[in-house]
């Protein structure tokens, strides 16, 4: 789900999306145009259909928007540091690179995206109600009957107690209130999820096989592997966040990373840097000495040979608002599941402003490997 195209900050939230959300949009747009919409208002022009899918395809990417800023900005309220938004394919993703603190607040944040769809579904029906809706509605009304019930599903889709879904987090926040045991409920909720999942798969083979629907069952089976991908996703990564707890930020970063002034050449940081220290990401300074970005080992070697003399590494670095930062205090389970990105993964440690260690995901993995080992002999030991 890797973003594309940033579409700015929305309440001081950063959204992009992925370049699979316009292939939906494509497809909504030509279902309701060629099928949809002539048989719900005939007699229109098929320049009137076509615009009508076509602005109903983007007003139904904004419905998904809203579902996950929903999810966002009551996670901003609650405390849960928000990574961003990024819309794709299946709907969309707001990452969080925090956990809650409480089964309740995680329901809270959950339920208000299905919330927002089912709202915006009633609103549309009641809408084309007014506009003359019945029988024989009219192209408008059509449309808007079309985009209350795409919501209403979404809504209620989302509701189905399955993880990684809206109603599969409900129920883990349940099983958390009721046991006290985080990672329990997780176990419960994606095992729940991968069943599930595995009913998909069996009902869209069964729709292709015997009904004879091409487009709708591999639609079907595409969603259950997602699904049943994502749900175990969710297990291992309880399972890390076990291994990982109660360790900070400090105990795992590299301190004092080698830094490189943002107005040298390609070449200078070749032969200055990347040859002469055994590292291959450096944070980077301007002239004043404030932090400017991170310069990564792919950035320079996407400089043609004959381009590295006078190209300046500030025109390759990964600028500083696409790299993820923390504090030496914070959890170490907060940098798990963060888009890699330009930084490829990498975590800047700031504190009071001053750099003072960075984190590749090979020293994560180091600390989970050496976690789970310690773990592993205690557990020998005591048998």
């Amino acid at each position: 789900m890797n973003e594309n195209l940033s579409l700015g900050r929305i309440f001081g939230i950063h959204v992009g999306l992925n370049w699979s959300l316009l292939v939906v949009a494509a497809l909504i747009a030509w279902s309701l145009a060629t099928s949809l919409l002539p048989a719900a208002s005939p007699g229109q022009t098929s320049g009137a259909y076509w615009t009508a899918g076509v602005i109903s395809a983007f007003v139904f990417l904004a419905s998904l928007l809203a579902h996950e800023l929903a999810h966002s900005v009551v996670a901003t309220r609650r405390g849960v540091k928000v990574e961003g938004i990024t819309l794709w394919l299946f709907g969309g993703v707001s990452r969080f690179s925090s956990d809650t603190a409480s089964p309740g607040a995680q329901a809270l944040i959950t339920f208000v995206g299905p919330l927002t769809s089912l709202v915006l579904g009633a609103v549309f029906y009641l809408a084309a109600v007014a506009v003359g809706g019945g029988a024989h509605p009219g192209l408008f009304s059509a449309t808007l009957s079309w985009l209350g019930y795409i919501n209403i599903s979404l809504g209620v889709f989302n509701l189905v107690p399955a993880f990684p879904l809206d109603g599969g987090r409900l129920l883990q926040s349940l099983i958390w209130l009721r046991t006290g045991d985080r990672l329990r409920a997780t176990r419960i909720a994606a095992r729940i999820g991968m069943g599930f999942a595995y009913l998909l798969i069996a009902y869209g083979l069964a729709t292709f096989i015997f009904a004879g629907s091409l487009i709708g069952g591999v639609w079907a089976v595409f969603l259950g592997w997602f699904l049943l991908s994502a749900a175990r996703s969710e297990e291992v990564g309880g399972l890390i966040r076990q291994a990982l707890s109660g360790m900070t930020v400090a105990q795992v970063m590299t301190p004092n990373p080698v830094q490189a002034p943002d107005d040298i050449s390609v070449e200078n940081a070749l032969h200055g840097y990347v040859l002469a220290s055994r590292h291959s990401t450096f944070p980077t300074h301007d002239a004043a000495g404030r932090l400017s970005g991170l310069l990564t080992l792919t950035a320079l070697k996407n400089v043609a040979p004959g381009a590295r003399p006078t190209t300046l590494i500030r025109e390759i670095i990964c600028p500083l608002d696409k790299v993820s930062t923390a504090s030496p205090a914070d959890p170490v389970t907060n940098l798990l599941g963060l888009p890699a990105g330009c930084s490829e993964g990498r975590t800047l440690i700031v504190d009071g402003g001053r750099l003072v260690g960075i984190i590749s995901p090979s020293d994560i993995n180091r600390l989970l490997q050496r976690s789970v080992s310690g773990r592993s002999q205690v557990a020998a030991g005591s048998e």
